[in-house]
């Protein structure tokens, strides 16, 4: 539908490039109409008509549902065998009584009309997921991230269990252990002495703790120990594992390294032995690529900023060395700023100082 004074501007641009020699068909065609809508439009008395659509007289078609079948249609939908039934239950079962009334979409049209259109039943109606809980670290043990994985063992239907602490802003492991069963007191234990470790009990600002909605996560157990250090918790949302991404991604370094053990761990204390191997090596050999290739240890330590000016100098030295060579800017090696989990979408939010995907994690 177009407006009248949106037709009289485009008249007066097909007239003017009609006396400038332009055919009328191709001067209607670029303004998006046909000669024949160009002819329609005009009025000698008028000049340009206006759009008849809105103040059209639609008369109401033949077979159209009488006052009557209306309120027989609501009658039926609000009586007490059927109010809590859609109209896809309602229209089959008054069909084995012998009885038709109109179809589906003619109930839900009678009840759209009516303001009955609402969701019948007990049942909650669906609901649009909340969006996930964002946070920011700007600094180590601001925001910790942690889960439970599964590590196998040499005998069929036998699993370990590494409980893991992740750092957000450094990625370091700052506390995991190994046991045979996923217990609140297991995790419980856990945070404590990872706490300890990291000098929370004493400091003045508390990390945030995210997790998943595992039962181990979540117990009574864990939540007074979380009290107790003055630790706020966070949970991702139900069946999102995307949610907590930052420790997924970690697993997934795990358990496709070489070196793992895809035969089997023998026992707990083979268990044990793996997981503190593989946490040194991931915190101080791997090099994180969300974080320019620095080790979490060296992050969690703030000797980042001084790896990275040192190996800004070596790139400056080669290009003096070979200006040919360089056709623009040597490799950006400063230092990443914060670090966000589940950024928001709607408000634009990334992590500082990275231009890629804000959830492209290290692997």
């Amino acid at each position: 539908m177009t407006a009248r004074e949106e037709r009289q501007r485009l008249v007066v641009l097909i007239d003017e490039a009609h006396a400038e020699g332009a055919r009328l068909s191709a001067a209607c065609r670029q303004a998006g109409i046909t000669a024949r809508t160009l002819q329609r439009w005009r009025d000698p008395d008028e000049g340009i008509r206006a759009d008849g659509r809105p103040d059209a007289v639609r008369p109401q078609p033949a077979h159209a549902l009488s006052e009557q079948e209306r309120a027989a249609i609501l009658e039926v939908a609000n009586a007490p065998h059927y109010a809590d039934l859609p109209p896809a239950q309602i229209v089959p079962r008054l069909a084995d009584e012998g009885r038709y009334l109109a179809s589906e979409s003619s109930f839900h049209r009678v009840l759209r009309q009516a303001g009955q259109a609402h969701h019948r039943g007990r049942a909650k109606a669906p609901q649009a997921s909340r969006k996930p809980t964002t946070h920011v670290a700007r600094a180590p043990n601001q925001v910790w991230c942690w889960d439970v994985t599964w590590l196998p063992s040499q005998v069929t239907g036998r699993w370990f269990y590494l409980y893991l602490i992740l750092d957000l802003y450094s990625r370091k492991i700052v506390g995991h252990e190994v046991h045979e069963a996923e217990s609140g007191e297991h995790a419980a234990h856990l945070l404590k002495r990872t706490a300890l470790a990291e000098g929370i009990h004493a400091a003045t600002d508390r990390p945030v703790l995210h997790g998943d909605n595992g039962a181990a996560l979540k117990a009574t157990t864990v939540l007074a120990m979380l009290q107790w250090l003055g630790i706020a918790p966070s949970y991702s949302r139900p069946r999102v594992s995307d949610d907590n991404a930052f420790v997924e991604s970690l697993f997934r370094t795990a358990k496709y390294r070489p070196g793992f053990p895809t035969r089997g761990l023998a026992d707990l204390q083979g268990a044990r032995a793996w997981a503190a191997q593989f946490a040194h090596w991931y915190n101080h050999e791997h090099l994180q690529s969300g974080l320019r290739f620095v080790a979490p240890a060296v992050r969690h330590a703030g000797q980042d900023a001084a790896q990275l000016q040192a190996r800004t100098q070596v790139y400056e030295l080669a290009r003096q060395r070979h200006p040919q060579r360089w056709t623009g800017a040597t490799r950006d090696w400063n230092r990443v700023g914060a670090v966000t989990l589940n950024p928001d979408r709607d408000t634009g939010a990334t992590t500082q100082g990275r231009q890629h995907e804000s959830k492209r994690l290290a692997a």
